[in-house]
């Protein structure tokens, strides 16, 4: 047998497991990411209950005021049930910027570039009892001109 050859294939076979482990877990991740685009297209709450963990808030600074809303509060808030009036301008402008996974932790920037604002918005999602969940939501929101 020549170690020459298999240490090599070893160390191979090692690195392509973990690779394929890790883009199954960004799949199982982009779930919930996925469910949240959702809601915001159609306007439909059961799709941001679905990325959303059932205890969570969402976080910004506007004007320089920290603010803080439950997530039941914001679904409530956001998603009437009907897509906004202008979402045939938004629909092709909502993606998923990158993922970052560590174990049962992830964070996941998404950008939606509407009309009059570019929401940039910083997920962090933790795997529980088997599934990943958005259990806090950052934001900024950066006017864009309507010229």
């Amino acid at each position: 047998m020549n170690w020459k050859y298999i240490l090599p294939l070893f160390i191979l076979l090692i690195f392509a497991g973990s690779a394929v482990a890790q883009s199954s877990e960004e799949a199982a991740v982009r779930i919930p990411l996925e469910n949240y685009l959702k809601a915001h297209a159609t306007g439909d709450p059961a799709y941001a209950r679905k990325a959303f963990y059932s205890e969570g808030n969402m976080i910004w600074v506007k004007d320089g005021k920290y603010s803080i809303e439950t997530f039941d509060h914001f679904i409530t808030r956001a998603f009437t049930g009907k897509p906004a009036a202008d979402e045939a301008k938004r629909k092709d402008h909502r993606k998923i910027e990158s993922i970052d996974i560590t174990g049962n932790a992830a964070i996941a920037k998404i950008v939606l570039v509407y009309p009059t604002v570019k929401f940039t918005d910083y997920m962090t999602l933790l795997k529980i009892d088997g599934e990943w969940k958005i259990v806090n939501k950052s934001y900024y929101a950066e006017p864009r001109s309507t010229k």
